[in-house]
């Protein structure tokens, strides 16, 4: 799969990274570099793969699940960089 400096460009307004235009053609480039090795990885045989979510075989640790109220709002929210009454303010990011 091949991308072109547009495409870059565009990913990086949607999130929100500022790259210089002279930086986007070395960026397509190495984004088309890793987009083509995971594409290799669907070459590799599966079939009879159990899946996995650990190279060790370990049990989930498991917590009680308690109904809380989430704490004191003002040391939840004390590092937010924008807030409105208790709630975190956050840009936009779907156009």
């Amino acid at each position: 799969m091949a991308i072109d400096a547009a495409t870059v460009r565009k990913v990086a307004k949607l999130a929100r990274i500022a790259e210089p235009e002279e930086k986007l053609e070395g960026l397509a480039r190495e984004l088309s570099g890793i987009l083509n090795w995971i594409e290799q990885l669907n070459e590799v045989d599966t079939d009879g793969v159990e899946p996995m979510a650990s190279a060790v075989h370990m049990p989930a640790p498991m917590r009680e699940d308690v109904v809380t109220e989430g704490g004191d709002p003002e040391v939840v929210l004390s590092n937010a960089p924008k807030r409105a009454g208790n709630f975190f303010v956050v840009p936009k990011v779907v156009e």
